[in-house]
């Protein structure tokens, strides 16, 4: 790629390539024990954005004990590159990806291999079997580090923002897909508060990861990393004086407001419920009482059957009783 393009400020992920590297993660799984899969991600670049849009699975291996000793096959790779060329020619390698979930030793390594395919390469992380809540993907790109006391530069990765994006066609794919799963919410309100509690936990977790770093740093495990620092004071910047009196009365206000809000609810759904409550014993009592009426008429047709059963008998007795009479006689 030119090195006059515009720095990368995010990556959009298609859900085909999530999908994409869930099976191959998978399908590896069974057949031996690695704990992660490598890949190459395919897709074009524009304005800063990258937008990955396809991947296909390469072989790969690695030394658990010693990670220099690792293996990825360029020539499956350059003749997969080739078919996916002809299938669609704006899809190019942009970076590569593995399952993760977090960097490795030889990851610098092996991008330095992706990268004479393609010379700004991105490096995704798709964690297959997320245990926290979140996206489940992190990019990467490589930067030339430089370090304070005058030694030489060494490669590193630099965090860069992503997203899960999808075209039209894509999102009817999915929707498809997903059509069969149950949503265990119902509503759009349920749907909210899910979503909103998903999200702060979330956070919590990301809050927890700057908390971990900073510890490091302060005890001298980790080196200070100005840029970093400049990023968290910007965050706390954006925190609000909670000390305010206008800002505690306005909180107050709408705590207030909403609570109100959900005391109505609350209120209005206790009717409802004892409301049905009343209809559900009311219609139990017709059904008892029908079901009461309809035994007790079958009840009269039984007696009513026997009576009539036992007139006939007592008359052909009668008649019987006569006819001997007179022959008698």
């Amino acid at each position: 790629m030119p090195g006059t393009e515009e720095p990368l400020t995010k990556v959009v992920v298609h859900p085909i390539v999530l999908l994409s590297v869930v099976d191959h993660f998978y399908r590896m799984g069974k057949v031996g024990n690695q704990k992660r899969v490598v890949g190459v991600l395919l897709g074009s670049r524009r304005k800063g954005v990258l937008d990955v849009a396809n991947s296909f699975a390469v072989p790969f291996d690695e030394d658990e004990k010693d990670p220099s000793v690792w293996f990825l096959d360029h020539d499956y790779l350059e003749n997969m590159y080739g078919m996916f060329k002809k299938v669609n020619a704006r899809e190019r390698i942009v970076g590569w990806y593995h399952t993760g979930p977090k960097l490795h030793h030889n990851d610098v390594k092996v991008n330095e291999l992706i990268r004479r395919y393609c010379t700004n390469s991105v490096l995704v992380i798709i964690d297959a079997k997320p245990k926290d809540l979140g996206l489940p993907t992190d990019a990467y790109v490589a930067i030339e580090e430089v370090h304070d006391d005058g030694t030489p530069t060494t490669k590193t990765f630099e965090h860069i923002a992503s997203e899960i994006g999808a075209e039209e066609a894509e999102e009817v794919g999915v929707e498809h897909l997903l059509r069969d799963i149950k949503n265990l919410t119902a509503g759009t309100l349920s749907q909210r508060i899910t979503n909103q509690l998903l999200s702060l936990k979330g956070l919590n977790s990301r809050l927890q990861d700057i908390r971990d770093y900073l510890d490091k740093v302060a005890t001298g495990k980790l080196p200070v990393n100005h840029t970093i620092i400049y990023q968290l004071q910007d965050v706390f910047n954006l925190l609000p004086n909670l000390s305010l009196e206008e800002f505690i009365k306005s909180l107050s206000v709408k705590t207030n407001d909403q609570m109100l809000v959900v005391y109505v609810a609350s209120l209005v759904r206790a009717v409802i419920a004892l409301h049905n409550l009343i209809n559900n014993k009311v219609a139990n009592r017709d059904a008892e009482r029908d079901e009461a009426s309809k035994k007790e008429e079958k009840s009269k047709e039984s007696k009513d059957k026997d009576t009539k059963d036992k007139n006939v008998q007592d008359k052909d007795k009668e008649e019987k009783t006569k006819a001997e009479e007179t022959k008698k006689s």
